[in-house]
């Protein structure tokens, strides 16, 4: 019989894996047992290809080989993987081996990654699909023991095949269109440019917002206050006089109540988290951005095992997970600070739909703690704020509703009516739980000033003197700048924005990309400019709003991509070929093309233009090796300005991701200075060895950067 060769997403995972599957000995890039040969992917190994390398005369940006529409895509190896790729090769096509097992991470993306591995070498081997939610060494069992066959998945593939190409045709096109019309290289993306509308409408909105003055009176009777009343119980006056006439007209005059109202509320727990919804309150709470708390997310997921796998889109658990849920809680139990929460717990565990609900778990299931071993005390800071958010929501779904009586008490003087409210909380249910748990949570804001007080005993006939009265002098606000919170909940709800009932209907469940990409699409619009951060708001700079004055209406609003993610997902589901889909984006292209061409915006001059035959100041890295103009940044690399002459120079930021790290500035301008970096730790990608090593610029391979000088690490 003979071997299976297993290939994960990354070296830590292949780790995991390899572990559970007695794959003890090392390899180049692998990790070998008697029966299962363990490798791994860096990410992307394999990416679409460049125009250039379908056609040499895309080399240039010209106006005139626009559209580019290749009638087939092709792939191609990422250069600063591709010896990890040689080696999945060899063994994907070594006798020895049988079959494959996908164990990728489970979703859209992961899918890709193996598929292009397995297209691009030209595998034909069958394969099967580890699928889980867990990294615990019990959950890696479970998904071995319930391997299903590779091919049910082809759909997943062909969604993902789809969204793949379809980024490629928009951006590329439409960046290369835009830029060369508006003399700015102008980043556009299928997803990113209607993001950045949100944005720019907004600070549109609250630009032209202009602050109106009104006011509020407020008496004081004695223990308790309220406010002055209209018929529609509105408490806004907006003429100061008229507020002063009311003031005058019943200060210290006897009021008589003339209805008490006694209402009990109740508020359910709230849903589990799904990834959006973990990162709005990670923001909210602690101000972390999207890709932060995906980032500490995905390490309690991968390297702590103590959640379940983070991107997810459901906020719901299926029916087989009842055992679980308890086996989870009873781990939650061992520890100290969540067992006071556990043990009313112990007698029963209710169920409810807004927990189990199969029709509402697609791919993963919403985060919940894992039921493996929980160590809090292993974690850093911000994973442990995090983590106490899953659990502290995880227990909290179990409790009974918070449970508060609102008290209205309405009192006439001269024929002028006041309402006083006051709320008593009769059980906290499951706020007591995420109150104790998450110390570092905001409260929620009073709506009101005494909608919090506590009233005395009052009874309807009843007379109370009004002691004192005050004029609250305030002003209307605008509409509040988008925090990365706000902005993810309306990525995520995107069809609010769009006119049509009927298609506001159908994108009910799409919206502006998806959980696991939103956080990149935000950073992304950090990264090219078009955005800035202020605290926890987010500022469109002047550069993204003329983008969005230069695009068409088309490009910029959430329903065409609203539209597109919604034919995803129907790929996926079977509903929509892969044909119909492709042809759509193909036509926007092509209308893009043309809108550019037009000009018709040619009044709007980008920032980069406005100074035009003088010399700007640039951040300039240093001096380009190959013809001496300087190497400036832009989101994705260190690039030549001589790019539009036909220069090629470029670093890519990402080169040394393999290695673990990040190519910064700092770094560029040591490697054109002197050829070579100071000593930086690194992670070799074929063996996962950590040690130091120098980077040095080879110029004499186009400006390759290589590694120089490996040290282990303890050696």
């Amino acid at each position: 019989m003979g071997k299976i060769l297993v290939i994960a997403e990354k070296p830590s995972v292949a780790r995991d894996i390899a572990k559970v599957l007695q794959a003890k000995q090392k390899g180049e890039g692998c990790l070998i047992g008697e029966r299962y040969v363990v490798s791994w992917a860096v990410g992307h190994l394999v990416t679409l290809a460049e125009p250039e390398e379908y056609d040499e005369k895309y080399k240039k940006w010209n106006f005139s080989t626009l559209p580019i529409l290749p009638e087939e895509m092709q792939l191609k190896a990422i250069k600063q993987t591709r010896d990890q790729l040689k080696i999945l090769h060899s063994w994907m096509h070594k006798r020895e081996i049988d079959s494959l097992i996908c164990a990728t991470d489970s979703g859209r993306e992961g899918e890709l990654i193996f598929r292009y591995i397995y297209e691009i070498t030209k595998c034909k081997k069958p394969f099967q699909r580890l699928w889980i939610s867990s990294m615990t060494e019990e959950a890696i069992k479970e998904g071995f023991r319930a391997l299903k066959d590779g091919r049910e998945y082809d759909l997943l593939y062909t969604s993902a095949k789809c969204r793949s190409e379809a980024d490629w045709l928009v951006g590329m096109n439409a960046t290369r269109a835009y830029t060369l019309q508006y003399h700015a290289l102008l980043s556009i993306g299928r997803v990113q440019t209607p993001t950045l509308a949100l944005i720019v409408e907004r600070q549109k909105e609250i630009d032209a917002f202009t602050a109106e003055d009104y006011f509020e009176v407020q008496a004081d009777f004695g223990g308790y206050t309220g406010l002055w009343i209209d018929r529609e119980e509105h408490t806004r006056i907006d003429r100061e006089d008229a507020a002063q006439a009311i003031l005058a007209k019943t200060n210290g005059k006897p009021a008589t109540i003339t209805k008490v109202e006694k209402e009990e509320k109740k508020t359910p727990p709230p849903l589990l988290y799904d990834l959006t919804e973990l990162q709005r309150e990670c923001n909210k709470k602690f101000g972390f951005s999207a890709k932060k708390t995906l980032d500490i997310a995905q390490s309690l997921y991968e390297k702590r095992k103590m959640i379940t796998y983070p991107r997810t889109d459901s906020r719901y658990l299926s029916e087989d997970m009842k055992g679980k849920v308890k086996s989870t809680i009873h781990r939650l139990q061992a520890l100290e600070e969540y067992a006071p929460y556990v043990e009313p717990l112990m007698q029963e565990i209710r169920f409810t739909k807004r927990i189990i609900d199969n029709a509402k778990v697609t791919d993963h299931h919403a985060i919940i703690p894992t039921d493996g071993k929980l160590r809090p005390e292993s974690l850093s800071e911000d994973e442990r704020k995090v983590f106490s958010l899953v659990a502290a929501r995880f227990l909290a779904v179990f409790y009974p509703y918070y449970r508060y009586e609102v008290t209205k008490v309405y009192a006439e003087a001269e024929q002028e009516r006041f309402l006083s409210k006051g709320t008593v909380v009769l059980e906290e249910g499951w706020q007591a739980v995420e109150k104790a748990l998450v110390p570092t949570a905001t409260k929620k804001k009073k709506t009101k000033n005494e909608e919090e007080q506590k009233l005395p005993s009052l009874q309807e006939g009843e007379v109370r003197t009004i002691r004192s009265m005050e004029l609250l002098r305030k002003k209307t606000k605008p509409p509040a700048p988008y925090t990365e919170s706000s902005l993810l909940s309306a990525m995520e709800n995107a069809g609010r924005f769009v006119e049509d009932e009927a298609l506001k209907e159908q994108m009910k469940d799409s919206g502006l990309g998806t959980p696991a990409t939103r956080a990149a699409i935000i950073e992304r619009l950090l990264t090219v400019g078009y955005l800035t951060r202020k605290g926890k708001t987010l500022l469109p700079t002047e550069k993204g709003r003329k983008l969005i004055e230069v695009v068409p209406q088309e490009m910029r609003s959430p329903q065409t991509t609203g539209k597109w993610e919604k034919g995803l997902s129907s790929i996926a589901k079977g509903k929509m070929t892969e044909e119909r889909f492709m042809a759509s984006i193909r036509r926007y292209v092509q209308f893009l093309i043309q809108d550019a061409a037009s000009g018709r915006r040619a009044d709007v001059i980008f920032p980069e233009e406005q100074v035009r035959g003088k010399r700007r100041k640039t951040n300039a890295f240093g001096k380009c090796p190959f013809c001496g103009r300087d190497i400036l940044e832009n989101s994705k690399s260190f690039y030549c300005a001589g790019w539009k002459s036909g220069c090629k120079f470029s670093l890519w930021k990402d080169s040394l991701k393999p290695y673990g790290l990040e190519l910064d500035g700092g770094m560029v301008k040591l490697l054109l200075k002197k050829n070579k970096s100071e000593r930086v730790a690194v992670t070799l990608p074929q063996t996962g060895e950590k040690g130091t090593a120098v980077l040095i610029l080879n110029k004499d391979k186009g400006g390759q950067i290589e590694l120089m000088d490996f040290t282990r690490e303890n050696a």
